[in-house]
């Protein structure tokens, strides 16, 4: 039995209660405000500082956003907005601008007069952004003046400055936000993407019509430019999402403002199976969805269930279709303006509002009703679709049934063809997925028994970009990794039941193994995408060369790294053996051990999606039934491929 602690002498006192004032808490709890320190929390301090020039947006005054990262990947937002006041605040006796930009929970967002739809909230995002920022300097045009004021970490260098006059007859202001982030708080080596920047800036301009948004990299490695402007809104997304897929109707499109809050959807069906979705509240995307997305799901149920009953696609004794039955190849976009939503987090994930469900399936059931009426050929499409998908679920179920059905009665839960791990603490476990029989075996002598699993699969899986669920569970491959990973798949799917905390894919490094690879991930993407999202699965990074130097023994990784290895052996008129891997079989289970499983050796590649628009598009494009686009993709990037560190 432990006792409990009688000392009088604890050092928990007074002294131990500490008040961060100012901004100090933000950069001792980055996570708290703009969720992390890695890339994507690197990303969300730019999302900050647009959103609130995008507020201006809808507010009216703003139609021009301008974005750049410069080449020291220091980044500067301006926008031709009504500007941020500089006048003295009247109760903190400095400017409104050094308020906004220093104190927490202050700004213009909380007095529905300045901003009467906005997606800065809680007078956080600029001064969290200034306190994780080793300078900033925010320069504003307004009041027949430019003023200016410099800040590092946060704290202000000097008072806010005019710097110059603006002729009477020079009306435009505006706001220009430049800032470096403080490298001693983001992890080493984080820096833009300028594809994320641009994919988020993209959705931006098509759920706030009317702005143009550019967005330019001058770092010297790659300088571009790109510049977004959609006319058609939401319709322009769903048109966009699906130009890879075969649309089998025109987007079908509504908008409405009920009870001061404004409703947007589009949704078209293709003739695919992956289901695209995409939620925004007051123009930021709320990827985890909420109460607008559910709106949207239960009007889309609701109207195709009504119309195929009274239309006698679904006869009496038929049960309803499900939720699923009815987003099988749906692209769907809602879009939402309230005066007061409520986010799960100031990250904005996921909103709130639960009358905002109601306001939409409203919206949604009147437009979708309409359309299925006036268009009955469209309208038989649809229901044609839902009804094969039911018909799928069903079939799914059985096979999945049977697959339990027969593991229960054989008391065999695992495919013979894995070689499991002693540990059974899921998070000190991992799994290595490994391409053909010969790798799988040098793996499985190579590993550390304690807590490395191999699962080798025989040749390629199915493309489960094109195949429905029944058919991937007659696959045996495909059955085989889903029984090794433990956590079901579709309706039963329960990340809970991980048996590996790292699902590692292991393929070899050529042109068939990238191919695996690629239906692996799209496998994951579509069917299992908490997996990816929670941060558990991986791609392993085995070595393409082997250089013996003499006794010395040299791997290299990239073309790039072993032509700078070898310039330096030829030089010094050493001799060498250059051997090439052509797959993981050639390597000994100790040259594999070495390079790519000794977790204090080897690299691996840990796989996210940055950006669900942008993924969804791309493996829809690369296995997908469409070949015009992935030859027009191959074409236009096989100069790259060719120069391409591999």
């Amino acid at each position: 039995m432990t006792k409990r602690s009688t000392n009088k002498n604890s050092d928990y006192s007074a002294q131990s209660i500490q008040v961060l004032k100012g901004l100090e808490a933000v950069r001792r709890r980055p996570g708290m405000y703009v969720g992390g320190t890695d890339t994507k929390a690197l990303h969300h301090l730019v999302y900050e500082i647009v959103d609130n020039s995008i507020d201006e947006a809808l507010a009216g005054r703003c139609d021009r956003i301008e974005v750049t990262i410069n080449a020291d990947s220091s980044v500067k937002v301006t926008d031709n907005g009504i500007g941020i006041p500089v006048d003295k605040h009247p109760s903190e006796n400095v400017s409104a601008l050094q308020v906004v930009m220093t104190m927490l929970h202050a700004g213009g967002k909380f007095d529905e007069s300045a901003y009467k739809v906005s997606g800065g909230l809680h007078g956080v995002g600029a001064a969290a952004v200034n306190a994780l920022s080793q300078w900033m300097e925010v320069t504003v045009k307004r009041d027949g003046g430019v003023y200016k004021q410099r800040y590092e970490k946060g704290i202000p260098v000097a008072d806010v400055k005019k710097i110059a006059r603006v002729p009477k007859s020079d009306k435009e202001t505006g706001t220009t936000t430049e800032f470096k982030f403080d490298t001693t708080i983001f992890e080493d080596d984080v820096d833009y993407r300028f594809e994320s920047l641009a994919n988020r800036f993209r959705e931006m301009a098509f759920v706030t019509r009317g702005v143009f948004i550019t967005i330019r990299d001058e770092r010297p490695k790659l300088p571009r430019e790109m510049s977004f402007y959609f006319e058609g809104g939401l319709k322009s997304f769903v048109r966009y999402v699906n130009r890879n897929r075969k649309a089998i109707h025109e987007p079908i499109y509504a908008q409405k403002e009920v009870d001061d809050v404004d409703v947007e959807v589009a949704i078209q069906y293709t003739d695919g199976i992956a289901t695209s979705e995409y939620a925004f509240a007051n123009t930021i995307h709320t990827p985890d969805g909420g109460s607008h997305l559910t709106g949207l799901r239960t009007a889309i149920t609701r109207v195709i269930n009504h119309y195929a009953r009274k239309n006698a696609f679904l006869k009496e004794k038929d049960s309803n279709f499900t939720s699923d039955d009815t987003r099988e190849g749906l692209t769907a976009v809602v879009s939402i303006k309230h005066p007061d939503p409520q986010f799960e987090s100031q990250t904005k994930v996921k909103l709130m509002n639960a009358e905002v469900s109601g306001i939409v399936s409203s919206v949604a059931s009147e437009a979708l009703g309409d359309f299925l009426e006036e268009n009955p050929r469209d309208a038989r499409r649809i229901i044609e679709r839902c009804l094969t998908a039911s018909r799928a679920r069903r079939a799914a179920r059985k096979a999945r049934e049977l697959v339990l059905r027969k593991s229960a009665l054989e008391s065999l839960t695992l495919p013979g063809k894995l070689a499991d791990c002693s540990e059974r603490d899921p998070s000190k476990s991992e799994l290595y997925i490994v391409e053909g029989d010969s790798a799988g075996g040098s793996a499985k002598q190579g590993r550390d028994r304690h807590f490395q699993a191999i699962l080798p699969l025989r040749g390629k899986i199915l493309n489960t970009e094109r195949a429905r669920l029944d058919r991937i569970l007659n696959n045996n491959e495909v059955k085989a990794l889903i029984s090794a990973l433990g956590v079901g798949i579709g309706e039963s799917f329960d990340i809970g039941n991980l048996r590996y905390g790292r699902v590692i894919i292991m393929t070899d490094a050529d042109v068939d193994g990238s191919h695996i690879r690629t239906l692996l991930l799209t496998f994951f993407f579509r069917y299992m995408p908490t997996l990816i999202e929670n941060g558990h699965l991986y791609i392993a990074q085995p070595p393409l060369y082997r250089i013996k130097e003499g006794k010395t023994v040299h791997y290299t990784y990239t073309e790039a790294e072993n032509a700078k290895l070898l310039k330096k052996i030829q030089k010094s008129k050493k001799k060498y053996e250059l051997q090439r891997y052509k797959g993981l079989g050639e390597m000994n289970p100790d040259q594999l051990w070495d390079t790519t499983m000794d977790p204090s050796i080897r690299t691996l590649l840990q796989v996210a999606i940055e950006d669900a628009v942008m993924a969804d598009r791309t493996f829809d494009m690369l296995m997908g039934s469409e070949v015009g686009p992935r030859r027009r993709f191959i074409t236009t990037h096989a100069n790259e491929v060719r120069n391409l560190d591999v």
